[in-house]
């Protein structure tokens, strides 16, 4: 079985991100259960004030280079480098060069009690008057090495179970990525991401919430496009099973959707923004697998902290352009909606999108955008357990394909050679394709071709 550099098997890390998909589901739905208890006078339609305060808000991960050790000393000393040395000679290890590795010597007083001056004393006696006392330093001499020889010469003792994993250790510590790098990453994920959301609350302003859902829900379709063309591992290969679960999750939100929608004939602009919406979502994704592949190499939350830093810094001059094309006049919230925007944005943007981002490195792109559509089943069953609301059978009977499709897909994706919808389609090919008169020509003459020889070998060793 696959096994990953922590020790997690492939099975046990898509059960634990599988765990954190839908704990963030969740979290979703308390956050916008709370929207519907907390008394506001009127909402506040501003989608680029809204995505801009909620993005801006991951600033607050960069606090832990003041509040968490372990950031600062992970990207301010260079990481500590582990090989394995040739063969010296005695010469070249007793070299006098060695000693500019340590310290100027500092003298320190030697600390000793007068019982261990007198227990030392008493064993040193003698009978022979003539020998004489010893008498011991009172300073001791000390040099001190460098933080990183100290850590090589530490590494240097280890036996040799404890230097494979130290070297472990060590590559992966080279393999985590730089500041620069996590920033340079963050920079156009962070204009992917904010476009994306921006276009998703602008076109709830323009079109019915309904048509909005089934729209966003086809990001996973693009998703599992995207990815297997610029894949990040075996299990963003495309599979007939694959799309059969998407497009099964599609038809579930349709479902679900159709007792909210009132059927146009024409494309509405909330309609193309939805969809162009859910192309970004999926393109954000399938660039930051394909950029990470591994979650080690990378701190999410700091990667998150970059992304609410560009927002914050290169995303407000658009707020003069909007005000002044009259796209989105500018108006500060007022306090009940401020105390709104901050908790929503506190709970359902900076503490969730972590933890989905997570479960998404411990899954997969596709996954873990088909685990959003899990949203409206969870709010489903909130509102009939909390309110007692009613539905109809349409209603419930398209949260089964939703639901069932999410975990048909973490199914195929841990078994990614296993196709069993292309199986059971090329048997139906093959048993239809059989009864016709050319196929049957075709399956009558492929034992003669394969039984002919190019090289007469049974009447070659009857000659010889």
């Amino acid at each position: 079985m696959e096994v990953n550099s922590i020790g997690q098997t492939k099975a046990h890390r898509f059960i634990l991100g599988s765990i954190l998909l839908i704990l963030v589901d969740l979290f979703w739905v308390s956050s916008s259960e709370l929207t519907k208890f907390i008394d506001m006078k009127e909402t506040f339609q501003k989608p680029f004030f809204c995505t801009y305060v909620k993005n801006s808000m991951f600033t607050l991960y960069l606090l832990g280079f003041l509040f968490w050790p372990p950031w600062r000393e992970t990207y301010s000393r260079p990481p500590v480098t582990y090989t394995y040395l040739e063969e010296e000679t005695d010469e070249e290890i007793y070299s006098p060069e060695l000693n500019r590795s340590l310290s100027n010597p500092v003298f320190v007083p030697i600390k000793t009690s007068d019982r261990d001056v007198r227990d030392y004393n008493s064993g040193t006696e003698s009978d022979d008057s003539s020998v004489k006392s010893v008498r011991f330093s009172k300073l001791a001499e000390v040099r001190q090495m460098s933080e990183s020889e100290a850590a090589e010469a530490l590494l240097a003792r280890l036996s040799y179970q404890a230097s494979l994993r130290a070297g472990e250790l060590a590559q992966r510590a080279a393999a985590k990525f730089t500041i620069l790098k996590v920033a340079s990453i963050a920079f156009l994920f962070c204009l992917l991401w904010f476009m994306g959301h921006y276009f998703f609350q602008l076109a709830l302003t323009k079109t019915e919430i309904g048509m909005v859902n089934v729209l966003s829900s086809t990001s996973s379709l693009f998703t599992l496009f995207l990815a297997s063309i610029f894949p990040s591992g075996a299990v963003d290969r495309m599979s007939l099973s694959k799309l059969f679960a998407v497009v099964l999750n599609i038809v579930g939100i349709a479902i679900i959707s159709y007792t909210n929608m009132t059927l146009r004939s024409e494309i509405t602009l909330g309609s193309i923004l939805a969809l162009f919406s859910a192309l970004l979502h999926a393109s954000c994704l399938v660039y930051l697998r394909k950029k990470v592949n591994n979650e080690e190499k990378m701190d999410i939350p700091l990667f998150f902290g970059f992304i609410g830093f560009f927002s914050l810094i290169l995303l407000w001059p658009l707020f003069f352009f909007l005000h002044f094309s009259g796209l989105e006049k500018f108006e500060l919230p007022s306090k009940e909606q401020t105390l709104f925007l901050l908790l929503n944005g506190l709970m359902g943007t900076v503490i969730s999108e972590v933890v989905w981002l997570w479960g998404c490195f411990y899954t997969s792109s596709l996954i873990a955008i088909m685990s959003i559509s899990l949203t409206i089943p969870m709010t489903t069953v909130a509102d009939i357990l909390l309110k007692k609301t009613q539905y109809s059978n349409l209603f419930m009977t398209g949260t089964i394909p939703a639901v069932s499709s999410f975990f048909i897909i973490i199914f195929f994706s841990h078994y990614e050679n296993w196709d069993p919808v292309l199986n059971v389609l090329r048997c139906v090919y093959i048993s239809v394709c059989r009864r016709t008169r050319f196929i049957r020509f075709r399956f009558s003459e492929m034992p003669s071709e394969q039984t002919e020889s190019l090289i007469g070998i049974n009447s070659n060793e009857h000659e010889a």
